[in-house]
């Protein structure tokens, strides 16, 4: 089973990716975590991808496409993969789409986790991470069990630079700009499930597992 979970910037994508895989045993994939284990593994597509990242440029899609059909390639039979964030445009989702159709293969979710600016503002300015782990916590809703410290490794947790308010504005217009067609990409093929990303966490996990209950199936394929 492939999902691709979307989202503008706050709307909880890492946090309930890594509960869905926790829950069905999925493999959770961020672009971030594609691009850092091919660096590490020196595959090819890995040294391109440093060339551009190096450059500060974006990773040209036929690399990042090129990385998600080496990930399925490598997924034991019958294990799902959850893409966090990708595709972020409409040519990613149309390159997605033939990749997966050359592979005899479906997306078989899509599920837009969806949240007001106003509300991802304020839950991004009191968010926190640890440099260590990846572990986040949010000083309104999900406080450490010590103050300060991360509750999985224990290390330091931090306020990423581009949490700062200024920073998530231009992240908002960011995605407005090239996710929010990929949405409608998605909605206009009758593909896109809506989930309403400003409650709790647990209430936004609770309606994504609805979402898994009431499609039993997958959905259309192109």
């Amino acid at each position: 089973m492939i999902v691709v979970l979307l989202g503008p910037p706050g709307a909880g994508k890492g946090t309930q990716a890594k509960r869905m895989g926790s829950a069905t045993g999925f493999k959770h994939v961020s672009t971030g975590d594609l691009l850092r284990e091919a660096v590490e593994d020196g595959t090819e597509l890995g040294i391109r991808a440093v060339e551009y990242m190096d450059a500060g440029s974006l990773v040209p899609d036929d690399v990042m496409l090129g990385l998600i059909s080496e990930l399925l390639d490598r997924k034991r039979q019958g294990t799902g993969v959850i893409l966090d964030g990708f595709p972020r445009t409409v040519p990613q989702a149309e390159g997605l789409d033939q990749l997966l159709e050359d592979r005899g293969e479906i997306i078989d979710r899509v599920i837009f986790l969806d949240i007001g600016e106003e509300d991802a503002v304020e839950r991004l300015s009191s968010r926190v991470s640890c440099p260590n782990c990846g572990s986040v916590h949010n000083l309104t809703t999900d406080l450490p069990k010590v103050d300060g410290l991360c509750d999985t490794c224990g290390g330091p947790l931090v306020r990423r630079p581009d949490d700062e308010p200024e920073k998530i504005e231009h992240r908002f217009e960011q995605f407005q700009r090239e996710t929010r067609p990929t949405i409608e990409y998605y909605r206009s093929e009758g593909r896109l499930e809506t989930v309403d990303a400003g409650r709790p966490i647990e209430e936004v996990q609770k309606a994504i597992e609805m979402v898994f209950n009431r499609n039993s199936g997958p959905q259309a394929a192109r």
